[in-house]
């Protein structure tokens, strides 16, 4: 590949976590004479290594996607769902615990990675997340990791589940825009899935559910799985997003539950449940209702939620996308 984020080919030629503890401007840092760990990834030791907890969770996120995985703040700030100056001081406060608590950053023993686990795989996810938005070399490069990770410790069911995921739902990158333009799974070309990347997630997720894991990214694992296979049971999809939305308490698990809801119930059932999701400032919401109060023939109020969804995108081809139909619901 030879387009790579900047923040990771300089991350490929700092060798030293001296040179990445400058980059994190932490001062008077040391870094002690350790043995040599059997990372398979360095940039994946390094997400380790900066996953301290003495650092709360969202923190430790922000921290590393802002200095290890090249995503500006305003990204990280789409990521949280939160407002850029909000993300901004979390960052500098993050830092300035660093600095102040003199935390050291000593490449982690392999006793304690479990115990890190959660803030590393989060990290990869968002990346993929970013990527598959748009920047694709971010997308292969938390692919990338995510094999390294699930090589590194291979008994852990959530490596194994987010590996799965990521392959999953790249599998059909090629499919997804059509003369730069949103298609959505349904009016995919099938022909255009990558179906080794399929086969791949399938093993991935099989190795997780051997583990007798239930975790999130399983469960998203196992919701990927069923868009790809010859018919979406909507059913089925709904079910397990029912049951990823009571383990995360995220209100994006309950639209996306609500999405597959009004596949499986009608768009009635959909509205229903969307109705006071607090993600006001989240464009998919608006564009979620849009979609089903058209179904329904309420056009004055998918007009409405559509031209809301149009002042909160960002992406592009997303962009386009409403606006088509938006001048359906016009024509």
């Amino acid at each position: 590949m030879t387009a790579r984020n900047r923040a990771i080919d300089r991350i490929r030629r700092e060798r030293t976590l001296a040179e990445k503890s400058r980059r994190l401007e932490i001062e008077e840092t040391t870094v002690d004479e350790i043995e040599e760990q059997s990372f398979p990834d360095e940039r994946l030791e390094l997400i380790f290594t900066c996953a301290h907890p003495a650092l709360g969770l969202d923190a430790q996120v922000a921290l590393i996607l802002r200095s290890l995985g090249g995503l500006s703040t305003e990204e990280i700030a789409r990521a949280f769902l939160v407002a850029e100056p909000t993300m901004a001081q979390r960052l500098v406060r993050a830092k300035r615990k660093i600095r102040e608590a003199g935390i050291p950053f000593r490449i982690p023993s392999p006793e304690v990675l479990p115990g890190r686990l959660t803030a590393v795989l989060a990290v990869v996810y968002l990346i993929f997340n970013e990527g598959y938005e748009g920047r694709g070399d971010l997308a292969m490069e938390a692919i990338r990791l995510g094999v390294a990770l699930a090589e590194l410790m291979p008994e852990e069911s959530e490596v194994q589940g987010l590996l799965a995921l990521m392959l999953l739902v790249d599998s059909r990158r090629d499919a997804r825009m059509r003369d730069g333009e949103l298609v959505l799974l349904a009016d995919q070309d099938r022909s255009l899935w990558d179906h080794s990347k399929i086969e791949a997630g399938r093993v991935a997720l099989g190795r997780a559910f051997a583990l007798h894991g239930r975790g999130p990214y399983l469960l998203q694992a196992a919701i990927a799985r069923l868009h790809v296979a010859e018919a979406s049971d909507w059913k089925r999809i709904a079910l397990l997003y029912a049951e990823l939305a009571e383990l995360t308490g995220s209100p994006v698990v309950q639209l996306n539950r609500a999405v597959a809801l009004a596949e499986s119930e009608g768009p009635a059932a959909g509205l229903e449940a969307i109705e006071g999701l607090e993600l006001e400032d989240y464009h998919h919401l608006h564009s979620t209702r849009a979609e089903l109060l058209r179904r329904l023939g309420r056009d004055a109020d998918a007009r409405a939620s559509y031209v809301r969804a149009l002042e909160l995108v960002r992406s592009p081809a997303e962009r386009r996308f409403l606006e088509r139909r938006l001048a359906e619901l016009a024509a």
